[in-house]
């Protein structure tokens, strides 16, 4: 089921280009998940997230992988973890595709 939007909510969301620098376990996770350090360049640096993508990724294959994400939503608390952004990626059931540029680009670029 789809959902109209204005192009002015459109605007609102800030997906940015992301290189993923540090994975770790997240075993107080409800489930099966990595916590992620991301690199969003210069103007936004650093954000953390956790991410339930480790039916497809291994951990060490995900560091210096670019991704997309979200970049302002409110933080969220996940167990004892502070989530700063939203990975994008499509779904299939439990599996994650995590989505990324086709070529190389700097870090902080806006999707649109």
């Amino acid at each position: 089921m789809t959902h109209d939007l204005s192009w002015s909510d459109f605007e609102k969301v800030e997906m940015r280009i992301g290189t993923i620098l540090e994975v770790n376990d997240f075993p107080k996770a409800r489930n099966p998940s990595y916590q992620l350090h991301i690199d969003f360049g210069k103007d936004l640096g650093v954000k953390k997230t956790s991410a339930q993508i480790t039916t497809k990724y291994t951990k060490e294959e995900l560091i210096g992988r670019q991704i997309m994400a979200v970049v302002n939503f409110p933080k969220k608390q996940i167990a004892n973890f502070m989530s700063e952004c939203l990975v994008l990626g499509a779904v299939e059931g439990k599996d994650v595709t995590l989505l990324h540029p086709s070529s190389t680009v700097e870090n902080g670029l806006r999707i649109m």
